[in-house]
């Protein structure tokens, strides 16, 4: 393995409990265009497979799918909370001086506002999120663009997430790609690309650990 010299992480199922303005949003314009709402798991299974673009959901209708799913994501914004181990795993990669990115597939916009609310800025040497002319995950590109913004090689970069989404996205930018199974199992993820899987943030810390001293 090469020396690992930064980390990435997703954000919304990896990093920050984040899925409950989702699932709100999502199931409130279901509704709003006539079709049957979905189960918590699905949503975030659905969410973890990089397909919220509304195009497998709405089809001719997602432009204005869109707009109605933002207009009730933003209602509930901030209901949102750190993830067990999250804190903990931020804080050891910053006293270890390891450069740390975010690559959500939340817009810029709305990922700068959790993480102020968070607290968490200075935590994070790049947030990349979504802008008009960035491509999600399971596309390479967001993933690129952080590794470009922390001016270090992709083979030195571990990608930690929880979707099958960023599996193949950081293992299209050469990135190496770390897996928190609990939406999808481990044979999935190791299907996308992971070359680990672990159950939460504190054993994703302690292993990163033996390999930064």
């Amino acid at each position: 393995m090469h020396e690992i010299r930064a980390v990435l992480l997703d954000m919304d199922g990896t990093l920050v409990d984040a899925f409950g303005p989702i699932i709100y949003a999502l199931n409130r314009t279901l509704r709003h265009f006539g079709r049957e709402p979905m189960s918590d798991i699905d949503i975030k299974r659905h969410t973890g497979r990089g397909e919220c673009s509304m195009i497998s959901l709405f089809g001719e209708e997602r432009e204005a799918a869109a707009q109605h799913f933002l207009q009730f994501h933003d209602e509930r914004l901030y209901d949102i909370q750190p993830l067990p181990g999250a804190t903990e795993l931020l804080h050891s990669l910053q006293q270890h001086h390891i450069p740390t990115g975010i690559v959500t597939s939340k817009s810029q916009q709305r990922a700068d506002l959790q993480l102020q609310h968070l607290g968490w800025h200075h935590y994070f040497d790049a947030v990349i999120g979504l802008t008009g002319e960035r491509r999600q995950k399971p596309d390479p590109h967001t993933v690129q663009l952080a590794c470009e913004q922390l001016q270090i090689a992709p083979e030195h970069i571990v990608m930690i997430g929880d979707g099958t989404a960023d599996m193949k996205a950081a293992s299209r930018a050469g990135v190496l790609p770390v897996a928190l199974t609990g939406h999808f199992c481990d044979e999935e993820m190791y299907a996308a690309g992971a070359v680990r899987c672990f159950s939460d943030l504190h054993q994703v810390r302690a292993w990163l650990e033996t390999l930064i001293r």
